[in-house]
């Protein structure tokens, strides 16, 4: 591949620059590998990222030098790179952020080297209503992500009472994060109490291994529930998005199934994926996060959620007595990558 090609993307005309420029060094990836890699998994990808604001961490010299968050557009930018104006209260005014709603959006994204998508857990247009709620579960050492999958199997307990779904996915880094999918009018309000919520009662019933709170002190040997990424102003680590770990790594859907064998075995590399096996699970699979992006459902009513914050360790104890067991509404299978159209290699 030389440095430099000139490509048609959707109709779209991009120069592709510094191709064989590593970008991986241990494991030899390139960034002209980065953007096959996001072209390859743009049909599975791109619907995850569509109309949701996003915050670029890019990694202009590679994973082992300096790198910087990306909010606002950069200026240089073709005219047909679509943003959104979302109001930052910290800067008092308007953030521009990208909207990656195409495969040409995607590509010129990997091109400046941002190798980590963080997308907003609501729509730009509807910015205060979440599409999900989301458990980042991190590991403090010498936990990993095999204790992630216990914690993990006791929030889709709680789920399971309530008669919601839950899917899993890896960082791509240490731990596991759990998303529930709500796609029903919501808010931040009622979303990020309720988490908090849960993650309390999680430290209150297993304090040998569950904490709620960030400090790192506090945090060796055991696995911190993240309920604060439920945030108007946070992002979460996109599915199928590339870490800049050692290797290639992905932020991986993965089925429960696959998460009982991890934790049965004891295997954390169970759950280690590179973009290689992500495009072939993908091609087998299909969209193992699909449901995410239709399947609609509702976080019950607790007394003291409405309250917000200071209610939500109170609350988190009254859950299980709340919550009696009722069935699920399944999801439908995804579609097979295969029945989709492929994403041409760049």
């Amino acid at each position: 591949m030389s440095s430099d090609q000139n490509v048609e993307v959707g109709g779209r005309l991009l120069k592709l620059t510094n191709l064989d420029k590593v970008l991986y060094p241990k494991a030899g990836f390139t960034k002209g590998q980065v953007i096959d890699y996001y072209a390859r998994i743009a049909p599975v990808l791109v619907p995850h990222l569509d109309g949701k604001p996003l915050t670029l961490k890019r990694y202009p010299n590679g994973v082992d030098e300096q790198f910087f968050f990306e909010k606002n557009a950069t200026k240089h930018r073709p005219d047909w790179v679509k943003t959104a104006p979302v109001w930052s209260e910290g800067n008092n005014r308007n953030v521009n952020y990208i909207l990656a709603n195409d495969l040409a959006t995607l590509i010129w994204v990997a091109n400046l080297a941002g190798i980590e998508l963080h997308p907003s857990l609501s729509l730009a247009k509807d910015i205060t209503c979440p599409r999900s709620m989301v458990f980042d579960l991190d590991p403090g050492p010498p936990a990993n992500i095999i204790q992630c999958c216990q914690v993990g199997f006791w929030l889709r307990e709680i789920f399971d009472r309530f008669g919601l779904q839950s899917f899993p996915k890896t960082s791509g880094s240490k731990g596991l994060q759990i998303y529930v999918p709500l796609n029903t009018k919501t808010s931040y309000d009622e979303t990020k109490p309720f988490a908090h919520a849960l993650a309390r009662l999680l430290e209150n019933e297993h304090r040998a291994l569950v904490v709620s709170d960030m400090k790192k002190a506090i945090r060796t040997n055991k696995v911190f529930v993240d309920w604060s990424q439920n945030d108007e102003h946070k992002t979460t680590i996109s599915v199928y998005s590339l870490r800049a770990r050692e290797r290639p790594t992905v932020s991986t859907p993965v089925s429960w199934a696959e998460v009982e064998a991890a934790y049965k075995k004891k295997d954390a590399s169970l759950l280690v994926f590179e973009s290689k096996q992500v495009l072939e699970r993908v091609e087998k699979f299909g969209d193992l996060f699909a449901p995410l992006l239709s399947l609609k459902q509702k976080l019950p009513k607790l007394a003291g959620i409405e309250r917000g914050k200071a209610e939500a360790a109170a609350t988190g104890l009254e859950i299980a007595a709340q919550a009696e067991p009722r069935p699920a509404k399944r999801a439908q299978a995804p579609q097979r990558a295969g029945a989709r159209k492929r994403a041409r290699k760049v």
